[in-house]
Formats: structure tokens, sequence, C-alpha cells
């Protein structure tokens, strides 16, 4: 089955999405998400115009690769502003040297090709949406600028009401009572990119469809894609996860589809697999990119035809299962790559899910550290309850490539540390090389708070002295005066500071 009917599909399966949700920030999300998808893009939005001040705000990106995003803004906000003027689609290939533009203004702009549609519903335009790609990508030819086109009409139905976008243009709402619900689960945070993530979490179990979960190793895939499941219409059904990347590549066919009696050597019973053990239910495949080539055939038929056939038998059985998969590398490109089918990536990637890193929830350290200092001091049977502020500072400023699960394995082996009855841990109980790295860290920010009150009080004294001078048409004396100073005390003070009259 070729990409293009994959990509047909993808189309369809995007019309059903939005037929069933109804938060208005989660259908942007996944159309910026499915359209990024579909066009292998770097970037990936829409803009929407404000209907009460007729100005433009983008309020959905999907970005890949990007190196600046003020530069990208600055690409799209042309792009957008030359297809709104003319009244129609924009598309080009070389966008540096494209004679619509002024000459040179895109030159430190990595984007090459682009592509723009208007969003027109009842003849009215309210929005745009943009693609874009840097020099080494894929080019776009006339037939992506209509599937563009196909996108932007099955869209806007969707996205044209003007209440609802004023809501978006205006509203910023706080939802506590989400975040408890997630907390029952062991998801904790407060930052934003957190909320959101959670939020794509609550529409995705709305929708009986597939799901990816792409995010760095350590961010906690398995827990999301297990509240997936919880929040479904197959909750009361099994939930089965593996690792594609932990089972040997011999041993994987039988893990999932199952074999029989004497399939090979060692096969002493009937095995069902995972996939009719997750019946009803939801699968969880995570690092899918580690699947074997021929093993991502076999599962695409089972996508295709709803079905399984155990090794060494020429039965199939009938299946009927929720594929939740996760990556740690991003893959689009490994289709790029051609290490992962790209028919059987638009067969899977019907609800794309982004996971921020912990270096992109900041906010939600103390949370999570706190929460995991609780866990292990109860493990250990110790009466640890806080962490000292210069601890929990330098956890703060510290980068997790680890993410969550480094995070947790520190707060772990800290409290090993800790004496048994020590209330707070703080920086004597650590060893030696940690110590040292906390107190270095406390040091230069105690550093930068000096330097940074020091200025700020030079900044404050010099625009004192400056406003009594200018008052006094520059006579020492008087400024003095007005200062409660000594003549003297200003001149030292001038001197100082570098005032000097400008003649």
């Amino acid at each position: 089955m070729n990409a293009d009917y994959e990509k047909l599909e993808s189309l369809f399966d995007l019309a059903s999405l939005l037929n069933k949700e109804t938060v208005f920030s989660e259908i942007l999300r996944i159309v910026s998400s499915k359209t990024s998808v579909l066009f292998n893009a770097n970037v990936a939005s829409i803009v929407l115009i404000n209907p009460q001040t007729l100005e433009t705000l983008k309020t959905v990106m999907k970005v890949k690769t990007m190196t600046d995003e003020n530069k990208y803004q600055f690409a799209q906000s042309n792009i957008v502003g030359w297809s709104s003027k003319n009244k129609q689609s924009f598309i080009s290939n070389d966008l540096n040297n494209d004679s619509r533009f002024t000459s040179g203004i895109f030159e430190e702009i990595s984007v090459k090709s682009a592509m723009c549609a208007p969003l027109n519903y009842k003849g009215k335009d309210f929005g745009y949406i943009v693609v874009m790609n840097g020099p080494t990508d894929l080019e776009y030819d006339n037939n992506s600028l209509k599937l563009l086109t196909k996108i932007s009409d099955i869209i806007a139905p969707h996205i044209s009401k003007v209440q609802k976008i004023q809501e978006y243009f205006t509203v910023q709402l706080s939802d506590e009572s989400i975040k408890f619900k997630y907390l029952q689960m062991g998801l904790l945070g407060k930052s934003e990119s957190f909320l959101g993530m959670l939020q794509s979490v609550e529409s995705a179990a709305r929708c009986d469809v597939r799901v990816v979960l792409e995010g760095q190793t350590g961010t906690g895939k398995e827990l999301i894609a297990k509240a997936v499941h919880k929040l479904s219409s197959r909750s009361e059904n099994p939930f089965v996860a593996i690792d594609c990347g932990a089972i040997p590549q011999n041993l994987i066919e039988s893990e999932l589809f199952g074999h029989v009696k004497g399939a090979f050597t060692g096969a002493f019973r009937n095995r069902p697999g995972l996939i009719v053990e997750a019946n009803k239910g939801t699968l969880f495949m995570d690092e899918i990119n580690n699947l074997p080539w021929e093993m991502q055939s076999k599962l695409l038929r089972v996508l295709q035809e709803g079905e399984v056939r155990p090794v060494g038998s020429n039965k199939n059985v009938k299946v009927d299962v929720r594929i939740i998969s996760a990556s740690s590398l991003s893959l689009s490109e490994e289709v790029t790559k051609q290490t992962f089918r790209e028919d059987l990536y638009f067969r899977l990637m019907v609800y794309p899910i982004y996971i921020p890193t912990l270096d992109e929830r900041k906010r939600d350290i103390p949370l999570l550290a706190n929460h995991f200092l609780n866990k292990y001091s109860k493990e250990q049977n110790k009466k640890i309850g806080f962490f000292h502020g210069d601890v929990l500072e330098y956890l703060k400023s510290k980068h997790w490539p680890g993410n969550i699960r480094e995070l947790e394995n520190f707060v772990e082996r800290i409290v090993t540390y800790a004496p048994q009855v020590v209330e707070v841990l703080g920086i004597s109980v650590l060893p030696h090389n940690l110590k040292k790295d906390i107190n270095q860290f406390v040091s230069t920010q105690q550093n930068i708070k000096s330097v940074s009150l020091k200025e700020t009080l030079q900044k404050y004294e010099k625009n004192m002295i400056l406003k009594a001078l200018e008052e006094s048409d520059w006579n020492q004396t008087k400024a003095a005066r007005m200062l409660n100073v000594l003549e003297a005390t200003l001149r030292a003070k001038m001197k100082k500071l570098g005032i000097n009259r400008i003649k």
C-alpha cells in the first residue's frame, strides 16, 4: 500500500477526530500536529485572525527542528502577509530568492520551502495554515499545495466560529481539577507545557484511535499511556506493555503474535501473544522505532486487517486492540533514514502527543523532587520531610538529560546518604563531590545576586543625582542641597559614577 493512500487515510482520520473533538485548543493542536506529519515539516502552524481587531496571532506551532523561533516567526509573518494581501495560497521552494519579497530579507533564516493556505468558511477568511521546511528537507510541489488546501477545507468548519476564536484570544483558564485527577495516576506537574500535554491526554482518551507518544527517554511515556487507557472506554479491559528494544529480534514475533505448540524448539504449548492478551484493551509498544523492518510489515497488516497469525499456525485470530506506541527518536526522521516504514508511520500517527522534557517544565522540579523525597524517605524508614532551600535551587538549575527518571534516581541516592534522624535534607549530609558542586552553585548564585544588587543601587543613585543636577541647571551647590548631602560628597559621587555635563 503506497504512501499516497496512507496520506488519504490520514485525511479521513483527521476528519473523524475533528468530528469527535470539542476542545478548541486541542483541535488546533491536532491539526498542526497532523499537518506536520503529513508534510514532514519543520514547522506547521495555524494563524487566526482576531475577529475584533483583525490582527493575526500564531496560535499553534509544531516545531521539529528550529534554531531561532523569532526568525521562523518573521518568515511566517511575511508569508501570511503575502497570502492575505493577494487573497490566494502561497508556495515557494526558494524563499530567499523569491521575487515576491524584498531581496535579501530571508538571508539569515534557515527556511527554504514554504506553503500557506487560507482558512475560509462561507466565503470569509478567518486564518491561515502554514508549513515550512529547512534547506536540506523535502521540497513542495502543486500536489503538496492541493493536499494543504484539502486540509484547510476539512478543518475550516471546525475552527471558524467567531465566539470560539475570540475566547481563544482572550481567555486563559487554569483547571485545578485536571491536575488533581492526574495526580492520582502518578502524573505530577503544574507547568504550562505539562498541563497542555494533559489536555491532549484528555482528548486522546475520548477518541478510540491510535496514539503516538514522542519524547525523550525518562519522560514518563508509559505512565501517560496508562492514563490514556484508564480514561478510555477500554479501561475495564487489559493494558499490556512491551519494550520493542528489549526483546531479541528472533523472539519478538512470537512475543507479539504468539505461537502454537511445536512451532519451534522450546514451543511446548500454545501461547496467545501480547496482541491477543490485549484484546478489547490497549497494547503499549514502547520504543517502537526498534521494531525490525520485517515485523513492521507484519504489524501494519494487523492494523489493516484486525487479525494476527500465531507463529507456526495457518489460522488467523481476530483482535480488537488499541495501539499506543512511543519513541524516544523522531519517527519522521527514522522514515527519512528508511529505518521505519512510511506506510506504518502514517497508520500509527493518528493522534500524536509530544511529551515535554524536564528542562521544558522546570517549574515542576520542586513538586517532583519532593514527591520522590517522601517516597524514598518512607521506603528507607527515614524522617526526611523537606529539602534545604539551597539543595532545591540546585535541583531546579541542573540539566536533566535523563529527565524524570534521572531526577528520581538522584533523589533516591541522596536520601540513602542521609542519616536516619535528619528531617531536612541539606548540603552537610551529602557526599563530598556533590557537596562541592552544590556549594559552588550557591556561591555563584550569591555573587550574581550581589552584583545585581550593587548595579541596581548604583543605577538608582546615578538617576537621582542626574535628576537633581538637571532640576538645578547643573548647579552642584543647589543639587547637593536638594539631595541633602555635602557638595564634596556629591562631586565624589559624580566622579565615581562617571557623571559629566554634556554641552
